[in-house]
């Protein structure tokens, strides 16, 4: 008796397409931007940025010094506005050593600050803004949104839950007025540059270093979906 014929639908083993490859690892450049009161030399710069560089993988993790920092002199900052030329053109430089690389922009405190000012530039295409500590209050207490509000990038904030300058209350407003895509990661105890006090490191049985680690992991999985959604 014949074999029978498979039906038109049915396929048989050898004809079965192979599984997709899987896409190459999109290593992302990241311009890191430090704070009014240290330079990127800083051990608290230093320390994230190795910690940013081993978990993004990143092609490069670019730190630099604004001009008033230069020359070892310790000054007070400009207005966070007349930093953003020189803060733009560092990212137009890392933006065209590493072609085809995404594009993270990263800063502590001022340094995020002026991050989000060059993230509105129509001159560069960011995929993602990390802001550590914020600084939404400014010397007068008032609240300084308006660079976040005119934000289309989506924008990470890692805020210690005892920064001073940034009540995570006015935060949480601020972010339900943004248009972008937001996300906060919140260290518990900590402050503005998230140190938790000895006390409450016991009382709570956290650990410094372990409480970092989380906010990193927090960082790396925001610019992973960051990258996912750009390519959707």
């Amino acid at each position: 008796m014949p074999p029978k014929r498979r039906r038109a639908d049915q396929s048989s083993p050898a004809s079965t397409p192979p599984p997709p490859l899987r896409k190459p690892k999109r290593q992302p450049v990241v311009v890191f931007a430090h704070g009014a009161g240290a330079p990127s030399s800083s051990d608290w710069m230093v320390h994230w940025k190795k910690m940013v560089q081993d978990a993004l993988d990143a092609v490069e993790v670019v730190t630099f010094d604004y001009p008033y920092m230069s020359g070892g002199k310790r000054r007070a900052p400009p207005k966070a506005e007349k930093l953003v030329d020189h803060h733009l053109g560092v990212v137009k430089d890392a933006a065209s050593k590493y072609q085809g690389h995404p594009l993270i922009l990263m800063g502590k405190s001022m340094g995020s600050r002026v991050s989000c000012m060059v993230a509105s530039s129509d001159d560069i295409d960011v995929s993602a803004v990390v802001c550590l500590g914020y600084p939404l209050k400014g010397v007068n207490g008032a609240v300084r949104d308006e660079t976040l509000l005119q934000l289309k990038v989506p924008t990470m904030f890692v805020q210690g839950s005892k920064d001073a300058l940034c009540p995570l209350d006015r935060l949480e407003s601020t972010r339900k007025k943004m248009t972008c895509k937001n996300e906060l990661h919140v260290i518990d105890g900590g402050d503005h540059s998230f140190k938790i006090g000895k006390k409450y490191l016991e009382s709570s049985g956290l650990n410094q270093h372990d409480v970092e680690m989380e906010a990193v992991k927090a960082i790396l999985q925001f610019v992973q979906n960051s990258f996912t959604e750009s390519c959707a």
